[in-house]
Order: C-alpha cells, then structure tokens, then sequence
C-alpha cells in the first residue's frame, strides 16, 4: 500500500498505554486526531511519529555532531516507514528567559536595531548599541532593567521580632546564614531584643549603618577567633549583595526571593525602557526605538511601510513578513516589547506558529498540540485557513485537537480511545467526518450548546471599580458571588487583566487555577503531589514497625542497582540511548526488603498500582479518602496512586491542579480556561465539579473561550470588542439566557451552536 499512496507507515504502536495498534497516516491532508484525555493521542504524535522522525534526523550528521545534540531513543514500535522531517509546536512556554519579548522571539527585534543604526536620526553607531544589553545601550541607573529596585525595609524586617526570632525576613541575612549569625554576636545589637524596643541610633544603625563620617567596628568570630569586620548596614548591605550583582551566580538566593522584600519603581532615567537617554534620542520619523517596541502591531507595520531610504527600505522589507505573520495569527493587539512570559498558552503557541510561517520548506509534517487553545471561536477559522494554507504547501498537518470547528475541517480524523488510561490506546475511528458514527467525538459533534434557563440568584457581589490594568478603560464590575459565572470575549479583549490582576488586587485570598506547569519529574506521581503518600507510608510503618523511608522510592526503600528510577539507561557512547527496566527490581523502583512487608494484604507497589477508583474502595483513612474523591470528581479515576506526573496529558494536569484545590469551601476559584486540553465528554465531567463547588457555598469565576461553559453558567461577562487598545470594555453583562438576545461576537457563536448538528 505504501507503494500506491505516500503515507507514513506505522506499525505495533506500543508506548505508553497504545495497545499494539496500525496505523496509515495520508500525506499533504489535515489530520486531526481527538479523543478522551488520556487516550492515547500524544502516545502516537508525539512520542512515537515526531520522536522517531527528530531520531532519524540526527542520523544524517557526523557521530562527533550527534553527540552534542538532542539524543532520541526509539520508540516501542514494530514499523515506522515513510516518515518526513518533522516542525513541532507544543503548548509548553516559550521563550524562558526573563527579558525575552515577542520582538526578540520573532527575530524581528535585530532588524529593528539594524534600522535605526543606519537611518535613525541623529545617528549611534551600531545595531548593538541600541540594545538594554550592551554596555553603551543599557540605561545607566536601572542597568537596562526598565525598574529601579529598591530594598523595602517593611517587607525585610519584622520589627516585632527580634533577630534572634528572625526578624530580618530574608533567609541570607537571617540566623539561619552567617550574615544573620554576625549581627547576633558581633556586640553592636541586642539579638534577643524587637527590632522596634531598639532605641532610634540603635535602630537606625543596624538598618542603614554609621552615619556618613563614622565606622562601627564589628568582629566576625570564627573557630580562629574573632576577625575585624566593619558593619555597613542591612539596607546598604542587601542593596550591594543582592541587587547590585548578578545573583544568577548565587546557590542560595533566587531573583524570586530578592524581588519579594523589594520595591519596584519605574526607572526615572529611561521610563522602563532599559534605554540610554542618548539612543532615545536617535529617532525614525519622529518615534524612538522604545516607541517602536511599545506600538501595536499592525501600527509598527504601517511605520515600517512608510520607510523609503533605499537602505532603511531594504531592511524593513525582512521585518515586515514577520510582523504580518503575527498580526495573520490574530495577534495585532501585541507590541514589540510584550514579554512572552505574560502571553497567556494560547497566545504563545500562535506566536511560535508565526514564526515557523516564515520558512519556504514543503514536504514536512507539522505537528500541532490543541492550536485552538486560547482562541475564542470566532479567532478558530483563521486558525483553520492557516492549517489549509500549511497543507498547501505540499506539507503534512497533525493535530491535536478537541475543538469541533478544527475536527469537522480535517480531512481525516482518528480518534482514539474508547476510554482513558488502561483503558484507552486503540484507534476507535480512522476517515472522514461523515463515517464518523457512535463515538464520544461523534456524539459531540451532535450535540447542540445546553442554555442553563434556571440561573442561581445572586446574594451578594465582588465589585471592581475602575479597574486600569492593561488595556482595561476604567472597568466598574459587579461580579456575582456564590454562583459559576463565565467570563469570555476575543484574544487580549482584557478577560486576564480583569480576572487574574484587576480582582486578585482586590480579592487577593482567591484561589487561582491557571495554566502554568506543576513541576512534574519522573519521581513525582499523583500520591506524592495530591499529599496521598505521606499517609500510605506512615500507615506501613505503623503495620509493619519499620522507619517510613523504607516504602520511598527515593530513601531508604530505593532499589539499590537503579536508585528508584525503575530502569537503567547504559552508556553507549555514540549510539542513541537506550532504556531498559531494572532487572533488580523488575522496574518496581523499590528494594526486595521493602516488597516484603504488606499493608491489607498488599505490599507497597501494589497499592501504588490501584487505579484512584479502586483507591476508594480499598482505603478506610478519611484523609486519604477525601483527596482521592476529589481525583474521582475532576475524571481522573482511571489513573494510578503510582502514575508519574511527567506522563500526564496537558487536560490531566489542570484537573490535577483543580483537584488539589478542592478540598474547601468557602472560598473564591479563579479558573483560567479550565477547558484546555479536554473532550466534549470531559467537559460535562468538570462542569459537574464547578456546579457541586458552587453548591457547596463557594463561589467560581472562570475564563473561557468554550460555549459549553458559558451556557452552563450563571452569569456571563464579555469583554471586547476586540483585542488591545481595542479591547478592556465591558459589552455584555447577564445570563446565558440573556446573551441570546445579545450583539456580540461570542452570542453570535452562541446562538449557532445551540442549533449545532453532524455534518454542520
């Protein structure tokens, strides 16, 4: 068959929980694959098709090259034939670095420098001088920060303790390090004194240090005896220790740390731009470089179009394809200088999709992780013309994805299943849309929006008022409480800056769910992070009389060849590695000695065995019951106690997060876009979470793009028109019922989806 058609050829699938499965993938098509989280989908894409294509790419170099790139092993696979080089764009962060932007992301940032240097006016010198990074370029005061730092003595000292008690919170200068220890015997303080008993010399001594003129000798005791010291201040010291420096050297203090007893000011000197006054006077048609970086898109393209020196033009003409790829994407609300780090995962994974629009290559496959996330429906069909385009181009796309708009515009769908886990991993349909029959996709497709008609009454409101941040225009909000209420409206429309900053300012004891990462690892299972194990160790100890540790795969119960991983990786110099279970323990993690005791009649990697479900029937202990039911509440039922979290689907670790959350009441849930990563079928499941929640007296504001949860809400709140400058108003305020009857873009989408049929 792979004679007759081109098509990538795989074979006995068996990673992760793919069930030995075949599959024929048709080249230069749209092919989506969907399915219930946990099924199987990324097994496939990218675990066995994208990591075996990255592998045999890095075959084509020299051994001496491969070795100091990326190593793949092979996938468990029995065939994988005609495979094409692969461009994946996942939803993992882009761009970890603190000062990386969307200008510098995108490349375009160097040619913006390179313009001003050669026609800006009055003239620098070079490109480089017109970065915050460079010596010349980076603002003398702020050292190209754009903030001015400062120490906050009422966040560094607690002027009721003493030092002794740990007044001074800041753990380098606490008893805990030897700076902390100094100051408790070096004669000039009285260590077990409040800070606010000192009298004023006393007081202002140790913060700021002797007066302009003086010295205050302080001896630093050793094991050798005392040593000359003088003391210099704990303001003038942490200022000249941990701000003045490049603390990324340090071991025991991070940027974190040293920011939370600090003040942040905008830097006199340059306004935040991080600029020498000097290269902010090198201007193009009236506008710095700074106010290049700070205009929106589709403003910064009509600048660039307006250049006509034959050599600022040839320039401008390499960054504009890069701008218009963005503002294409729906992204013309972003600047230049909009740190990626704040781009919600929908955003930056259309960013990293702009960027790889640029190339001119065909015949590649490219792999996309949910490319809708983050996008209102209405933004979905210019993801949709963007995917055609790619296919266009004699290319291959792949897709992951539950969005329904996406699903009916491949030309070939497989959906994976029929459930999660152990459960899941075989291919439940493979064609097109219209033989796709009796399946949770097929049912979903079918299934028209469900308008809640029966709202809770509101008793009370959280009232905002003329909120600011961002692009909000002086938002007045009254959100109702103890009830669900949706809030939705187009990419950058200020749905975040309202939520996530607006209402934390003023409701700062809410419980935020977003979309950031858990700190997964290999050692990390679901009992570890949902709390579960402590208790199921301290319950063998209790039973067997042994230490605790020896049911921990990481202390004393490790498997002494494999140190608790369960497999060995041997070194095999040039080769591409290779994973083998730990013929010691058979890949259990744990040590003969510990397998040997029981608890109920199981030993400790039988316990971990159990799926959540099963969990709930074998335990007695309220304390583990209950955080196991909240895993059973949010869907997760079908994983393993012993389940890493490094192996969980983008949808299992937000309802992870959820499910450690939910363990209150009382309270205010902050949730953004709770949808991500999940079916249809898993949405009513999570949507039953938000419901019981808000029966149980809490109170639950989410940030959605999905009809589903707006419907079912009961009270929605749209923000828009559009994104940017055009966006930070409020257009509709009501329940779904009422949006009905609405003029905006979401009710539009609204009212089409509660006609939705197969086929539509």
């Amino acid at each position: 068959m792979s004679q007759e058609k081109d098509e990538i050829v795989l074979r006995g699938l068996k990673e992760n929980n793919l069930k030995n499965i075949d599959l024929n993938l048709p080249k230069e098509k749209i092919i989506v694959f969907t399915g219930l989280s946990g099924s199987g989908k990324s097994s496939v894409v990218f675990d066995t098709l994208a990591t075996e294509s990255r592998r045999q790419m890095t075959l084509n170099y020299p051994a001496y090259v491969r070795y100091q790139m990326p190593r793949y092993e092979r996938p468990q696979a029995d065939l994988m034939q005609n495979l094409s080089p692969v461009i994946v764009v996942e939803q993992r962060p882009a761009g970890g670095n603190s000062r990386s932007t969307v200008g510098t992301y995108m490349d375009i940032d160097p040619l913006i420098r390179l313009l001003f240097s050669r026609i800006g006016q009055p003239a620098i010198g070079t490109a480089n001088d017109f970065s915050s990074q460079s010596s010349f370029g980076r603002c003398p005061e702020c050292g190209g920060f754009g903030e001015v730092i400062t120490p906050d003595v009422d966040k560094l000292v607690d002027f009721d303790k003493s030092l002794r008690e740990y007044a001074v919170q800041f753990k380098p200068l606490s008893p805990s390090g030897w700076q902390g220890n100094w100051m408790m015997t070096c004669g000039l303080f009285d260590p077990d004194k409040p800070i606010r008993d000192y009298s004023e010399e006393d007081r202002r001594l140790l913060l700021y240090g002797p007066r302009e003129g003086e010295r205050a000798y302080a001896p630093f005791h050793t094991k050798n005896g005392p040593q000359n010291a003088e003391w210099d201040g704990l303001l003038p010291r942490f200022t000249r220790v941990y701000i003045n420096r490049d603390i990324s050297k340090l071991k025991q203090v991070s940027q974190e740390d040293v920011l939370a007893v600090s003040t942040h000011s905008l830097c006199p000197t340059c306004l935040g731009s991080g600029l020498n006054p000097q290269v902010l006077e090198c201007k193009i048609n009236g506008l710095n470089i700074a106010e290049y970086d700070h205009l929106e898109l589709p403003e910064i393209l009509e600048e660039l179009e307006k250049v006509k020196d034959p050599m600022g033009e040839s320039i401008a003409r390499q960054a504009i394809p890069y701008v218009k790829q963005l503002i294409g994407m729906g992204l013309g609300y972003l600047s230049l200088s909009r740190k990626m780090g704040t781009l919600s995962g929908g955003e930056a994974q259309r960013v990293k999709i702009a960027r790889q629009l640029g190339n001119s290559l065909n015949n590649l496959t490219y792999i996309f992780d949910e490319p809708s996330a983050g996008l209102h429906p209405e933004e979905v069909t210019m993801l949709i013309r963007m995917l055609k385009r790619i296919k266009a181009q004699h290319n291959t796309v792949i897709v992951i994805e539950h969005n329904l708009s996406v699903i009916r515009a491949a030309d070939e769908i497989v959906e994976m299943g029929p459930g999660a886990g152990s459960a899941g991993g075989r291919v439940v349909y493979q064609g097109d849309l219209g033989g796709l029959k009796n399946s949770p996709t097929a049912n979903a497709l079918g299934h028209p929006i469900k308008i809640n008609k029966n709202p809770r009454d509101p008793r009370d409101y959280f009232k905002i008022r003329k909120a600011k941040n961002n692009n909000l225009k002086n938002v007045d909000a009254d959100i109702p409480q103890n009830v669900l209420v949706a809030v939705c409206g187009v990419s950058g429309s200020g749905k975040s800056s309202l939520i996530l900053e607006a209402f934390m300012e003023k409701y700062p004891e809410s419980i935020t769910v977003g979309q950031g990462g858990i700190g997964i690892s290999s050692r990390s299972t679901m009992a570890t992070y949902m709390g579960i194990m402590d208790d199921i160790r301290a319950a063998f100890a209790k039973e067997t009389g042994q230490p605790a540790g020896l049911f921990s795969f990481n202390s004393l119960g490790a498997c002494p060849v494999c140190k608790g991983k369960g497999v060995l990786t041997p070194e095999v110099a040039f080769a591409d590695p290779v994973t083998i279970p730990c013929e010691a323990c058979g890949g259990t993690r744990y040590s003969g000695e510990a397998l040997s005791y029981r608890y109920q009649g199981k030993n400790i990697i039988e316990i971990l065995e159990l799926t959540i479900d099963e969990a709930a029937d074998y335990f007695k202990q309220q304390k583990i019951l209950k955080r196991v039911f909240t895993l059973k509440d949010v869907g997760l039922g079908y994983l393993t106690l012993g389940q890493t979290t490094s192996s969980l689907s983008g949808g299992e670790i937000q309802r992870l997060k959820l499910a450690s959350q939910l363990q209150k009441q009382g309270q205010i849930y902050l949730l953004d876009e709770p949808s991500l990563g999940l079916h249809a079928e898993d949405d009513e499941k999570l949507l039953d979470v938000f419901q019981s929640l808000v029966d149980r007296g809490n109170s639950v504001i989410i940030i959605e793009h999905n009809l589903d949860f707006i419907a079912a809400s009961d009270w929605v709140i749209e923000l828009g028109p559009g994104g940017g400058k055009q966006g930070g108003q409020i257009l509709f305020e009501g329940t779904p019922e009422d949006m009905l009857n609405a003029e905006t873009v979401t009710a539009d989408w609204m009212r089409d989806g509660t006609s939705r049929i197969l086929n539509q």
